[in-house]
């Protein structure tokens, strides 16, 4: 992600995703949200690195929740409608643009309702909603791996697999953040059985 985001710091139009956007590329607001977006979502894909560690949580509450709070901004405000502009020019026609702003929404819904969870003390559901927020921050490394493997122009139109790709690295990670979640209720609700003295003989499964 790093070597293909660095290929825009020059600002040069012709690297790139942006060879594929010659119809917008002249638009000054697109080109704007474009490069927000890119250079922004840097700080959202750091953010996992810090963010689901138990022991940061544990010795270090104020960085988690600061690093937390560059996060939500960064998404919500930033990212959030900037990604909802491009969205709606995205490559892959009508099925590439539902799946892009499908994948905002629940970018946003997930973040927001992450955020509503922890203010309440839900902590269980809060950490539940930032599995799956951070699941779609990262469909964009998803995205680039399946690109980078299956993609050749010679047996597949650019467009289509563009936008299949979009519902394919979706529902992917949707589906490994669902596993994820559930492992680890499985996980807690054992833990808690065992710290029960009349259950003991669930702790040897």
């Amino acid at each position: 992600m790093l070597k293909t985001i660095s290929q825009y710091s020059t600002l040069e139009t012709n690297v790139g995703f942006l060879r594929f956007k010659r119809n917008v590329i002249e638009n000054r607001y697109w080109l704007l949200f474009f490069y927000i977006h890119i250079f922004s979502i840097i700080l959202c894909l750091l953010a996992g690195l810090t963010q689901f560690s138990e022991r940061l949580l544990n010795e270090n509450r104020k960085l988690h929740r600061l690093i937390g709070k560059i996060y939500f901004y960064n998404i919500l405000i930033i990212n959030f409608p900037g990604c909802f502009i491009l969205a709606l020019f995205s490559n892959g026609g009508i099925i590439g643009i539902i799946g892009f702003l499908t994948q905002n929404f629940l970018w946003g819904y997930f973040t927001l309702f992450a955020v509503v969870y922890v203010r309440k003390g839900d902590l269980k559901n809060h950490k539940n909603f930032m599995i799956f927020s951070y699941g779609i921050t990262t469909t964009a490394i998803t995205f680039r791996i399946i690109k980078n493997i299956f993609y050749h122009d010679a047996i597949f139109s650019y467009q289509l697999f563009y936008a299949l790709n979009v519902w394919i690295s979706l529902i992917l990670n949707m589906s490994i953040a669902y596993i994820i979640v559930k492992k680890k209720s499985q996980y807690l609700s054992l833990k808690s059985n065992c710290t029960d003295k009349n259950k003991e003989s669930n702790c040897d499964t």
